[in-house]
C-alpha cells in the first residue's frame, strides 16, 4: 500500500511524542543548570561539575538493561508515566532544597542520578511504544518527528537555562524544567497504548539473555549496537577534548565556541528535516549509512584542523556530527522497531541506549587518558581511527542493502514462543 504522507499520524501519539519533546526540553535544561547551581551556589570546581555529569548518565550505563525488561513486562502507558513523574519530582525537590536553603553537593549528585533513571524510562519506552501507535508503513515518519523533536529541545534547552539563569536565578531555570515535565505527565494521562504483556515463566535473567543472544545473533540489530557503540566512544573522545583545542589552537572564543555547539545541534534539526526527502530518493538501508560516512568525514576535517587551525572547519565538522547520527537514528530505529517481536522490544531497545549512552563515558575517560599520556591532538587522531572503524562496521553489514522495512520472526511465525 503506498505510503499517504499527507494523513496525519494518530493523535496518541501526537501526545506522546510532544511529552517526549518536554522531558528532553526538561532534561537539558537540567543538564546546564545543574552544573550551574554547584559553581554559583556551592563554590564546586571542575572535579565536583564532571562527577555531575557521571551522576546524569551513569543510570544509562547500569540500568538500562533492567528497564528494558521492565518495558517488556509492564503496561507501556505506566511506565511512561512513573518515569515523566520521577523526572518532575526530581527536578521540583531540587527547586525545594535552594528555596530552603538545604541544597548541598551530595543532594545535588543523588537527586540527578534519580532524575537520570527517569529519563531513562522514558528514552526506553518510547522507541517500544512506536509500534502500538503508528501503523507499520508510518514508522519512518514518527521517528522522523520525535527526532526532529529532540534535537529542537537540544538545541533550545541549553540556551534557555542560560538566559533564565542570567536573568532570573538558577531556581527559576528548576521551575521551568519542572513545569515542563509535569505538562508532559498530563499529556500521557488521557492515553492508552493497545499492548498487552507477555507473560513468562523465565527469570528475569533469563530474559535478559533472551534479548542479548537475539540481537548479537541478528544480522541487522548487531551491526547497528557495535556501530552505535563505536561512534559514541569516538564523538565524546573529540568532545572531550574540543573546548580547549578550539581555544588554544584554532583562536576561537567562548562565544564562537558556543555557536559550534549551535551547529551542532542545527545540523541535526537539518537532518531530521532532510529524512522524507530523502527517502524519496533512496533506500532505508543507504540512508542508514549516511550516519557513519558522515561520521567519519566529520572526523577526518577535525583531523584537518591539526594542520590547517581554522574555526571553518571545524564548524563543518561539528555540523556533519550532529546530521549523521540523526539520519541513522531515523532509519535504524525504524528498521529495530520492525525487526524486534513486540516480547522483547524493551529488551532490545535498551541494548541500543547502552550501545550509545554507555559508550560516552568510556569515550570522554579515554580521551582524558590520551591527553594526559599524550597531548589532546592524539585524541583527535584516535578518534578518526574509531570513525573508520564504526563505517567498515556497516559497510560490511546487511544494513546498506536494507531496500524496505523487513517483518520480524514473530510476523513470520505468529506461534513463535519464547
Amino acid at each position: 500500500m503506498p505510503l499517504d504522507r499527507r494523513s496525519p499520524l494518530p493523535a496518541r501519539f501526537t501526545r506522546v511524542a510532544w511529552s517526549s519533546v518536554l522531558v528532553q526540553f526538561a532534561e537539558q535544561i537540567a543538564l546546564v543548570a545543574a552544573p550551574l547551581a554547584a559553581v554559583l551556589l556551592l563554590g564546586a570546581g571542575a572535579t565536583e561539575t564532571a562527577l555531575l555529569q557521571v551522576a546524569h548518565t551513569l543510570p544509562f550505563l547500569l540500568l538500562s538493561i533492567p528497564v528494558g525488561l521492565i518495558v517488556d513486562r509492564a503496561s507501556l502507558r505506566s511506565v511512561l508515566l512513573a518515569s515523566e513523574a520521577l523526572r518532575t519530582l526530581t527536578l521540583a525537590c531540587i527547586v525545594v532544597l535552594i528555596l530552603t536553603d538545604w541544597l548541598t553537593f551530595e543532594a545535588l549528585l543523588i537527586v540527578g542520578f534519580v532524575g537520570a533513571i527517569g529519563t531513562l524510562g522514558v528514552g526506553v519506552a518510547i522507541p517500544s511504544a512506536v509500534p502500538h501507535l503508528v501503523p507499520r508503513d508510518r514508522l519512518t515518519d514518527a521517528n522522523a518527528g520525535l527526532e526532529l523533536g529532540r534535537s529542537i529541545a537540544f538545541i533550545s534547552g541549553p540556551a534557555v537555562a542560560g538566559m533564565i539563569v542570567a536573568v532570573a536565578g538558577v531556581e527559576t531555570a528548576f521551575v521551568v524544567g519542572t513545569v515542563a515535565c509535569g505538562a508532559a505527565v498530563a499529556l500521557l494521562t488521557r492515553i492508552d497504548i493497545a499492548r498487552t504483556p507477555p507473560t513468562s515463566s523465565r527469570n528475569a535473567w533469563g530474559e535478559i539473555a533472551d534479548g542479548v543472544r537475539y540481537v548479537l545473533s541478528h544480522a541487522l540489530l548487531r551491526p547497528m549496537v557495535v556501530t552505535s557503540m563505536i561512534f559514541n566512544c569516538g564523538w565524546f573522545l573529540v568532545q572531550s577534548i574540543f573546548v580547549v583545542h578550539a581555544l588554544r589552537n584554532l583562536a576561537m572564543t567562548p562565544a564562537t565556541v558556543g555557536i559550534a555547539m549551535g551547529v551542532f545541534g542545527l545540523g541535526m534539526v537539518f537532518g531530521a528535516l532532510a529524512a522524507k526527502p530523502l527517502l524519496k530518493r533512496i533506500t532505508l538501508g543507504r540512508m542508514s549509512v549516511f550516519g557513519p560516512v558522515g561520521g567519519f568525514v566529520a572526523a577526518g576535517l577535525m583531523v584537518m584542523t591539526l594542520w590547517m587551525p581554522t574555526a571553518v572547519l571545524a564548524l563543518v565538522s561539528l555540523f556533519l556530527f550532529g546530521l549523521g547520527p540523526v539520519l541513522w537514528s531515523i532509519s535504524t530505529t525504524s528498521l529495530r522497531q520492525a525487526v524486534t517481536p513486540s516480547r522483547m522490544i524493551g529488551r532490545v531497545s535498551s541494548l541500543l541506549v547502552v550501545s550509545t549512552y554507555g559508550a560516552r563515558p568510556i569515550g570522554a575517560g579515554l580521551g582524558a587518558l590520551i591527553a594526559a599520556a599524550f597531548g589532546m591532538e592524539w585524541c583527535i587522531a584516535v578518534a578518526a581511527v574509531l570513525f573508520a572503524a564504526q563505517l567498515a562496521v556497516v559497510l560490511a553489514s546487511q544494513l546498506p542493502a536494507v531496500r524496505e522495512l523487513p517483518v520480524s520472526d514473530e510476523e513470520q511465525s505468529p506461534a513463535h514462543a519464547p
